[in-house]
């Protein structure tokens, strides 16, 4: 059977072609009884528009590309939520590519969705290399960098304070009698891996206490890493009364070597995570944590995205936001 066309849905409305076109795409200078009378004979026949000839007839697809890192860490899977929420609510959809951490597989989204005429692209980047944010700044495009800073490049980004997020874990740690702490983490080359660095050694500075390479761990960053980092430094016999660790999931990693050792969070060795993913609030004991705000760090990077895709402005912009502490058990 026929899709009904625009013709159609007009005839049956009784109204003009043009009074239709208006309605369906929501525009203001319609009557409201009018809209909603055509809205729902659209319901009725079942017409939808016909995306091709939309997107050439505005120049958009109402598509935005999304790239993600890694569709294991619960972490992506809330921003993703926040991305969703305001593409939706702003009259957009999503694609959605996964890259695994791996630079060449970034290389290809982009590439990929670049070819699907996206009105824009929203990437958490592996920052592995910089050539495809260079190509981004080329093609034109309009992108926002998730969760990412690239100090060097003027470009659209939105990102949480990861210098305080690595302070105030390692202050708490500090303040509750621990000296000799460990941090755990990823590779320095991205920015939330470094400025959680730097903040973790600013704290140890600030309250007199030596930094301690044989405290600092750099690798992957899930809870196997976690995990054999934390054993690791138990087979060294590396003198440690508590752990920073780069996220949840690497913390969860530490507090299983822990236990295997017979040893007592926090009364033996305190753990501080990073991310407050939702199983952090649901491990034994509960995980203290540095909160980032996943969902709006995904809402504020598509509203940044959609005023750049809309020409409400020209300079590039970053926003930075910001976190707590949340003290559980840990």
């Amino acid at each position: 059977m026929k899709k009904p066309n625009l013709r159609v849905l007009a005839a049956k409305a009784g109204v003009s072609i043009n009074t239709a076109s208006r309605a369906i795409n929501d525009k203001p200078d319609i009557n409201p009884l009018t809209k909603e009378k055509i809205l729902r004979i659209a319901r009725e026949i079942g017409y939808v528009p016909n995306a091709s000839a939309v997107a050439l007839r505005t120049q958009k697809t109402r598509t935005l590309g999304v790239i993600i890192a890694d569709n294991n860490n619960p972490f992506y899977a809330e921003v993703l939520s926040g991305i969703e929420a305001e593409a939706k609510a702003n009259n957009y959809h999503i694609i959605l590519t996964n890259t695994r951490r791996d630079y060449q597989e970034e290389e290809n989204a982009i590439e990929l969705l670049l070819g699907k005429q996206v009105d824009g692209l929203l990437i958490a980047p592996v920052q592995e290399k910089n050539e495809d944010i260079y190509k981004l700044i080329d093609s034109k495009i309009p992108f926002v960098v998730v969760g990412r800073d690239y100090e060097d490049l003027s470009i659209d980004a939105v990102y949480s304070d990861e210098l305080k997020g690595g302070y105030i874990a390692t202050e708490y740690l500090i303040r509750k009698g621990f000296k000799n702490i460990s941090y755990i983490g990823g590779y320095t080359y991205k920015s939330p891996a470094r400025r959680r660095l730097e903040g973790y050694k600013k704290a140890l500075t600030d309250y007199g206490i030596a930094i301690k390479e044989n405290l600092i761990k750099i690798g992957d960053i899930d809870i196997k890493d976690g995990y054999n980092q934390t054993k690791d430094m138990f087979d060294q016999g590396i003198n440690f009364q508590a752990i920073f660790a780069y996220n949840d999931m690497m913390a969860f990693g530490a507090v299983k070597a822990i236990k295997e050792r017979g040893l007592e969070i926090p009364g033996d060795i305190g753990v501080v995570g990073y991310d407050n993913i939702l199983f952090s609030s649901l491990v034994s004991p509960p995980l203290t944590t540095v909160n980032l705000k996943k969902d709006e760090l995904g809402r504020e990077s598509v509203r940044l995205l959609l005023s750049k895709i809309n020409g409400y402005r020209k300079k590039n912009k970053k926003i930075v936001l910001d976190v707590d502490l949340l003290i559980r058990g840990t």
